[in-house]
């Protein structure tokens, strides 16, 4: 468990832009595994955001953690370098309110729609 809640903290530490444009040999997903990295990165924002602002015990932000690695090991394609770029251009495409909203209406549907059980 410490090392997906590790893999996924590395996953949102890196604060580099993502280009608008797609680089050449770059993947680009789609359809359900595009909503899986969606709900990934919801759940792992919100986590990490609820904790820093002390609305969120570190058990609470580590449980939304390890949902978000389980949901990108068991519904995307690729290797963890792909996964993570998803990530970041998932993180950078929308804002933090958006995310925030999303975890509200979507959090019950995005644990339905995939699994980690």
């Amino acid at each position: 468990m410490r090392f997906m809640i590790v893999s996924c903290m590395w996953l949102l530490s890196v604060a580099a832009p993502s280009a608008a444009v797609t680089p050449v040999g770059q993947r680009v997903y789609e359809g359900e595994e595009a909503a899986a990295i969606r709900c990934a990165n919801m759940m792992a924002l919100t986590g990490v955001t609820l904790h820093r602002a002390g609305m969120m015990s570190r058990a609470e932000k580590e449980i939304l953690l390890g949902i978000s690695f389980l949901i990108l090991d068991r519904h995307v394609s690729g290797n963890w370098t792909e996964k993570k770029r998803a990530m970041e251009v998932m993180r950078d495409r929308r804002s933090l309110d958006e995310t925030l909203e999303d975890y509200q209406r979507n959090a019950p549907r995005c644990l339905e729609r995939f699994s980690i059980n």
